[in-house]
Order: structure tokens, then C-alpha cells, then sequence
């Protein structure tokens, strides 16, 4: 019989947020960062559907404080890894670990109750709903239990969007759909620093942007950084990349090929590693 897991260790639901019980914000404590402790790893995870095996036995770590992104060709697993770690799909073997601790994502609701948030591609935003709604999406605050509180729900809002420095959205009465890509944008990394306590994952969150806009987004994925978590930022923009990345790790058929610093590569090198003319990792096949 195989022992029961730790109570300690299997996510449990979390209560329906009130006004009264939900924190204006959620930051993760910045004395975390010198630690060791990893925000979030994967260890020789491995994942099949049906004869195509898309992650061969990855490894994959992201430091509270830093920028870890995550790069590759396509096809190389990027996208299968992000989803297991984000609880959409189930490792079919490995490890995963939040700050150290061995856990089991079952579904995405698991990993925000982990301190884990993801941004998708596609920003999953209710376009008909205003700024702080979709913040708050599926983590109303109510009064009497019954009615939503929205001006409680604009305030938080407005008040993480100062300390994150989100000028870009002015008015939170309006509808998303009538912002601009980098607006909407800016509400979706918001919503994830918001309940994010360790890590946030950010899928491609520049690739439909203009210059000025990217570059709001990125001075805005830096203050989420500097406040302590753990960004992982999947790219297949080197340059912004190397711009932007405390460390790069680069994913090739299945696995890790290369791991690079700050300052240990440059466009050729990343190039190299993707292709699989260069790996700096042992355990490549």
C-alpha cells in the first residue's frame, strides 16, 4: 500500500475571497530571494500522448527575484512543460517542486492555490468586463455575501496598478475590449501579480505588441521581478530575451540542452543551442 500523502503537500481549496479576508496585495517577501530555495522546479518530468513523447525527462528551475525564459524551437516542449506546470496537463512521471516542497498540480485552480498564475497568450480576459472585474475574475469580493463589491474591487485594483506602475490604463469603468493590446496586457500580468506568491508565467506576452507598448510590458515585468517572485517569460524574441532574462533555458526535442547566465550567451549561441549544434547540459539526448 502506498503511505498517504502529506496533508502539507496536496493543495486544499481555498474559501470563497471576501471583502474583509482578501489582502490588498500578495507580494512574496523579498527576503525569499537570497535563500537557494527554488520558486518552482521540475525534475526528469516526462510527459506522452500516445507514441509522441513531448517531454523526455526535462528539467526545468526559476529563482524567486530573477527572470527565467524559457526558449526553443517549436516542438521542442516548451508549450507541454509550461502546461504541466500550470495543472493543465499531468506529469506522466518526475517531480514538481514549489519552494522546495514536492507537490501535485491536478488543474490550474491547484496552481493558483500554489501561488502559481499564468498569463496566457491569449490573455484569457472577459472582454465585456472592466479592468477590476477581470482582475477579481472568479475572485469576487463581496458584501453581505451576496453582492459583488465593486468599488472595493476598483480601489484594490487601482492601487496594485500604482505600485506596479500600469499607467496605461486610465479609467477601470470601461469595458477591456475598448483597450489596446498593450492595456489589456498590462491588466492580465496585473491580475497574476496580484495572487501570484511565487511564480508567474508569462506565454510570448510581447508578441502582438508594438515598440512603446513592448516596452511598457517588459519595464512591467521587471517590477514583478523586484518584488520577489519568479517570472518565467517563454520567448521566441532572443534579443528581448538576452534584454531581459536573469537566466535562459533553452529546450530541444523533449529536454534541456543548455542553461546560460546573464552574460554567457548572445543571439549565435541561443541560436546554436535551439538548433543542436551546442548543448552545455550533461543529461541531453
Amino acid at each position: 500500500m502506498s503511505p498517504s500523502p502529506d496533508p502539507a503537500l496536496v493543495p486544499v481549496p481555498a474559501p470563497v475571497p471576501d471583502a474583509a479576508t482578501v489582502p490588498d496585495a500578495v507580494p512574496r517577501d523579498p527576503s525569499a530571494v537570497t535563500t537557494g530555495v527554488m520558486a518552482l522546479e521540475a525534475r526528469n518530468v516526462v510527459k506522452s500522448f500516445g507514441t509522441v513523447r513531448a517531454l523526455r525527462g526535462v528539467s526545468f528551475e526559476a529563482r524567486p527575484g530573477q527572470v527565467t525564459a524559457l526558449v526553443g524551437d517549436n516542438g521542442a516542449g516548451k508549450s507541454t512543460l509550461i502546461k504541466v506546470l500550470s495543472g493543465v496537463f499531468a506529469p506522466d512521471s518526475g517531480e514538481i517542486l514549489v519552494d522546495g516542497r514536492q507537490v501535485q498540480i491536478s488543474d490550474p485552480q491547484a496552481a493558483s492555490r500554489l501561488g502559481i498564475e499564468t498569463v496566457y497568450q491569449d490573455l484569457a480576459l472577459a472582454p465585456d468586463l472592466d479592468a477590476a472585474a477581470n482582475v477579481f475574475l472568479g475572485r469576487e469580493l463581496r458584501r453581505f455575501k451576496v453582492l459583488h463589491n465593486q468599488s472595493e474591487m476598483r480601489r484594490r485594483t487601482a492601487e496594485r496598478f500604482t505600485e506596479l506602475g500600469v499607467g496605461m490604463v486610465q479609467d477601470l469603468r470601461v469595458p477591456v475590449a475598448s483597450f489596446s493590446g498593450g492595456q489589456r496586457q498590462s491588466v492580465a500580468i496585473a491580475r497574476a501579480a496580484m495572487w501570484a506568491q511565487h511564480v508567474i508565467i508569462m506565454d510570448e506576452p510581447t508578441a502582438a505588441l508594438g515598440v512603446i507598448q513592448t516596452a511598457k510590458v517588459l519595464d512591467l515585468v521587471r517590477t514583478v521581478r523586484d518584488r520577489g517572485l519568479a517570472v518565467v517569460f517563454i520567448s521566441h524574441n532572443l534579443p528581448q530575451v538576452l534584454e531581459l532574462a536573469d537566466l535562459i533555458e533553452v529546450m530541444r526535442l523533449g529536454v534541456r540542452v543548455a542553461r546560460f547566465r546573464r552574460g554567457e550567451a548572445d543571439v549565435d549561441r541561443l541560436i546554436a543551442a535551439i538548433s543542436g549544434a551546442y548543448s552545455n547540459e550533461g543529461g541531453s539526448r
